[in-house]
Parts: structure tokens; C-alpha cells; sequence
């Protein structure tokens, strides 16, 4: 039987008494031990790294939280276009709901705490963006939340914010994770379309993606200031960007270079290039966290026809060499998702085919599920993880 690792937040251990004083000095033991074999030093509050060796080991099949487990099954699909949710089974692969959110819903972000998904409907060129909740135990939607350009979303490592990457205004701004009030606002005015980002290892600092800038913005979560930026080399339009399982180097989707590049996260440096495809976007590791599933668009352009020359790359991590290339059958147009809980299945939603793709991990075979107008960030629910960092499951 697979062992699950989950460790409460501090106010958690300090609101439980006598049995959660226990679990702290446990956890104290646990940190103190993992010190002799070159434990991480993380951010105060941020739960600690249990593999320094491999920051996704308690993301791998079997290890969900069991409060979690008692979520539907579902996918969800945001479509910006239709401005509403599709709502798929994966087990019989039939759509089951679908309902009504906001004006351009982009993503599905699950909660740092795992209890809430969150659509962000960033009403492009508007000024009416909004949140809309969704119960992962019902998979109903709940009241909207007026926020301000919520492209997308991410939590702060220790969970005492969540970070609107509010793109159009090219500003973070950091919200209480739970009512969605305003914090304060850090102005990134150099990253123009901010909107992916990745934490370091340590929680320290985070790489977004600059889309419209060809660049990236480096930026210390404890100060909460810009540290600077970096231009790519070959790049255009940088896109998904994560963190590779030892936490050294960060993987950066270009769209218009065609490929992935590879950060040193310590000095914000380029080191690598991988060519994976034509307009490259996003990427999800693998369960056991030795492949990189890298979606290509098809497409070098913002908006694309349908039956496009999309594919997914598959990137051995310890080689950085593409190891297969699956295609889509009829073309298509791969985009954003996540890899199921027990990593057999790669789910993305395909950005202008209008459908979601089902893509089996162990020889690319595809299945296709119908859905509403232009899908966008889609969600697997659930997943295996202590707390989430936001986009489409960046959990850890």
C-alpha cells in the first residue's frame, strides 16, 4: 500500500491541541533528521521538501490526501469562448454537467488548501473579471468573486496568499486565499503577458513568463520585489514554464521558438534548448517525475485554425532529449491540462478543435471528448499532492 505524506499548516497544529502539538514536534524530528542529508531550507510556513532529491515524490500515484479522495472524479474544462465550464466523467468519458462561469473563463486552479477549484475569468479587455468557486466534492459552482483580470492564479508557498496574475495590467496581485480581498499589488512592468510561473524548490522565488516579451521576470517572494529579467534567445513567446525534480533548472515552452528552454534558476541563466514541435506551450511532469509531457500547439500564432500540426513531446528529464512524439490523429491543437492521478492518461483540452484530448501515456494513443468553444486550462480532479501552488495542478 502506497503511503500518503501530508503535513497540516502550522495554524492547523496550533488550533488542535495536545495530538497536533505531537505532530509538530514530529514534524520538528522530521526536519531536523532530513538536516544531515541536505534538507531543504524552505520559506517560513511553507511545508517541507520531502525528497530534496525529487520536489514532485509526493505528487506520485497513490499519495492523495484522503479528504481529497472524496472528490468527484471529473475533468474540467474552462472554454474561453462559451464562456462556461464542461464537466467530464473520465471514467465512461461522457460530458456530465456544464454550467455557466464568467466572461472568458482561462483556467481551473485548485486551492493551496485543495478544497476549492477556482475558474478565472479574466474578461479580456474588460473590466468585469471575476472567480467563480467550484466544490470538487459536488463539482457545483458557487457564487462568483469580482476580481480584477484574473488570467491566473497561484498561491504563495506558505499559503497566506493567493497571487492574481493579472495579465493585461502586467501586475501580481496578492489576495487572501479564501475571500479574495486585496493584499497589496507588486507592478511587474517589464513582462509584458505575464502569466505562468514556477516557485524554486525553497519557496524563495518564482520565474513567470513574460509572453509578449520573449523574456522572463525573476521574483523574490520574500521581499516580493523584481529581482530582474532575462531575454531568450531564440524565443518569442514564452508559455509554461516548470521547475525540474531536483530544482535546478527551470523548462520554459516557447511558442515561437518551437521548443523548451532550460533556466538555472540560481543565476537566471540559459543552459539548454530542446526542439519539441511547432508552437510549443505547455508542460507536466510525469508521475514518477522522469518524463516532461510537452503539449505543441501547432501553431506559432496566438489563434489557429482547426486540424492544425499539433503533437506532444515526450522529454526524458535526466537526458533532456525528446524520447517520443505523439501526434494527433486528423491534426489538432493541443494546449493546457494535467496527467491523471495514476499518470496513465494525459488529459489537455485542444484550444481550437474544440475538444479534449485523452492521451494514453504509455503509447500516445488518443480519445476525444467534445466540448464547448475554445477550451483553455482544464483540470484534472483529483490529484496527488499536500498543497497546491495553482495553474492546472502545480502541486506539491
Amino acid at each position: 500500500m502506497t503511503r500518503t505524506t501530508y503535513f497540516p499548516s502550522l495554524d492547523a497544529i496550533l488550533s488542535g491541541g495536545a495530538a497536533c502539538v505531537c505532530v509538530l514536534l514530529a514534524l520538528t524530528g522530521f526536519a531536523v533528521a532530513q538536516q544531515g542529508r541536505g534538507a531543504i531550507e524552505t520559506v517560513p510556513g511553507m511545508p517541507p521538501v520531502v525528497d530534496p532529491a525529487n520536489l514532485y515524490s509526493e505528487t506520485a500515484a497513490g499519495r492523495i490526501r484522503p479528504d481529497v479522495a472524496k472528490a468527484l472524479q471529473r475533468i474540467y474544462v474552462p472554454n474561453r469562448r462559451s464562456n462556461d465550464v464542461t464537466v467530464i466523467d473520465p471514467e465512461t468519458m461522457k460530458v456530465v454537467d456544464r454550467f455557466k462561469v464568467g466572461v472568458h473563463p482561462q483556467h481551473v486552479v485548485p486551492s493551496w488548501d485543495l478544497k476549492t477549484l477556482w475558474v478565472t475569468n479574466n474578461a479580456e479587455k474588460r473590466f468585469d473579471g471575476t472567480l467563480t468557486p467550484i466544490d470538487p466534492i459536488t463539482g457545483k459552482p458557487g457564487k462568483p468573486i469580482d476580481v480584477d483580470n484574473p488570467y491566473n492564479m497561484y498561491f504563495t508557498p506558505d499559503g497566506r496568499s493567493a497571487i492574481i496574475v493579472a495579465e493585461a495590467r502586467k501586475r501580481l496581485d496578492f489576495r487572501d486565499p479564501q475571500t479574495m480581498a486585496l493584499q497589496n499589488s507588486l507592478p511587474v512592468p517589464d513582462c509584458p503577458g505575464i502569466n505562468h510561473a514556477d516557485f524554486s524548490i525553497d519557496g524563495r522565488y518564482a520565474i513567470f513568463t513574460c509572453e509578449f516579451g520573449g523574456r522572463l521576470a525573476k521574483i523574490d517572494f520574500v521581499e516580493r520585489r523584481v529581482l530582474g529579467y532575462l531575454k531568450l534567445s531564440k524565443g518569442g513567446m514564452p508559455q509554461d514554464i516548470r521547475i525540474s525534480p531536483d530544482g535546478k533548472l527551470f523548462y520554459v515552452a516557447d511558442m515561437h521558438a518551437g521548443g523548451v528552454f532550460v533556466i538555472d534558476g540560481e543565476r537566471f541563466a540559459e543552459v539548454g534548448y530542446i526542439r519539441t514541435g511547432i508552437g510549443t506551450h505547455s508542460l507536466y511532469p510525469s508521475r514518477d517525475a522522469t518524463r516532461f509531457y510537452v503539449a505543441n500547439r501547432g501553431t506559432h500564432q496566438v489563434y489557429g485554425a482547426p486540424g492544425g500540426k499539433g503533437s506532444v513531446a515526450v522529454i526524458d528529464i535526466a537526458t533532456r532529449k525528446v524520447v517520443a512524439t505523439w501526434t494527433i490523429p486528423g491534426g489538432g491543437s493541443p494546449d493546457m491540462g494535467n496527467v491523471s492521478a495514476d499518470g496513465r492518461t494525459l488529459w489537455l483540452s485542444s484550444r481550437f478543435d474544440d475538444v479534449v484530448y485523452a492521451i494514453d501515456t504509455t503509447n500516445g494513443s488518443v480519445k476525444k471528448v467534445k466540448v464547448g468553444t475554445e477550451p483553455h486550462g482544464l483540470l484534472v480532479w483529483p490529484q496527488p499532492g499536500r498543497y497546491s501552488l495553482g495553474h492546472t495542478g502545480n502541486l506539491r
